[in-house]
């Protein structure tokens, strides 16, 4: 069995046995511990979970959104990637603008109450033809502020100047690849409170050794059940592309974790998942033709042997 998968359901486990019992933002409560850390060998296959199904094109698509340096939501609907809708219908339901049924409390209300999924479902699918159709409401109601690929790409200085972080680190690591300060933030305190969602994962480190780059993301709070297993494969797949770029094979990705929790609605799900046993990792295909990352495009990348179990769905808290 590939420790790659195996640690990451040790996490699971030591979670639901020695977790404290937080509340937090949402409202729905967890459990959790604070500080640990997992080391994902990129040589053993590529570590997307099996004991449940990962969409990894949205995984791609995702991450591609973040290396454009884009913020608006429009480009992932256009590639059928839904995952950061809720934050955005968030700021549409509470708004002046808004005009249909009361959803102002949707991160809290269970999903068992058929007639609010309903109600919730139709005015998604509203938001999302909207952001799709009229530029201007994606303009307004599509955007989520600062978040990663702005901190990334166009990181704003007290000057009024903006940092291309992400490509500064890649022409860093080609040119003085033992350089200590291989690092790309997302976390500025001034932006968090414009934010939809404050930057999770934090902060990202580089290393090269013996023509290896490895990469160690700190992540400051992780739903391990939900968002872990896309934060690992996001992380995993940028250290593959950027060590394409400069011309390097792929080390480690090594994933620090601050407050590692799961959500008390999803213990079901984890338990259901922890029973299964993890299959043979899948591999990385990447268009070896293009050389910049910032030249790829979803129909690049891909994976070749990936044979999970059947997905698990579980409630997104907002």
């Amino acid at each position: 069995m590939s420790r790659n998968e195996q640690q990451y359901l040790d996490l699971c486990r030591h979670i639901l046995d020695q977790g404290a019992k937080k509340e937090d933002r949402t409202g729905t409560g967890t459990v959790s511990i604070f500080g640990h850390q997992m080391r994902f060998d990129l040589n053993e296959g590529f570590p997307l979970l099996t004991t449940k199904r990962i969409p990894f094109k949205l995984i791609v698509s995702e991450l591609l959104w973040f290396i454009k340096g884009d913020t608006n939501i429009r480009y992932l609907l256009e590639n059928n990637n839904n995952i950061w809708n809720e934050w955005a219908f968030k700021s549409w339901v509470e708004s002046a603008d808004y005009t249909g049924p009361d959803m102002t409390d949707f991160g809290l209300r269970s999903l068992k109450d058929e007639e609010f999924k309903r109600q919730y479902d139709e005015q998604m699918e509203i938001f999302k033809k909207n952001v799709l159709e009229d530029q201007a409401f994606a303009a307004q109601y599509g955007e989520l502020g600062n978040v990663y690929g702005s901190q990334w790409r166009a990181w704003t200085t007290s000057a009024g100047d903006t940092i291309d972080q992400l490509k500064d680190v890649i022409e860093t690591i080609k040119t003085n690849p033992d350089s200590r300060r291989l690092l790309v933030s997302a976390w500025n305190p001034e932006d968090v409170p414009s934010m939809a969602l404050p930057p999770c994962h934090t902060m990202f480190q580089f290393y090269v050794s013996e023509g290896k780059l490895s990469c160690q993301l700190y992540q400051r709070s992780g739903d391990v059940f939900l968002g872990v297993p896309f934060n690992i494969a996001s992380y995993a797949l940028l250290t593959h592309l950027i060590a394409h770029e400069c011309g390097l094979k792929v080390g480690e990705f090594i994933h620090t974790l601050g407050d590692a929790h799961i959500y008390t609605n999803h213990f079901e799900q984890v338990n259901k998942q922890l029973a299964r046993e993890p299959k043979a990792l899948p591999e990385l295909k990447i268009n070896e033709e293009k050389t910049s990352v910032f030249e790829f495009e979803l129909e690049d990348i891909s994976l070749v042997g990936y044979d999970p179990h059947t997905g698990i769905k579980a409630p997104v808290a907002v």
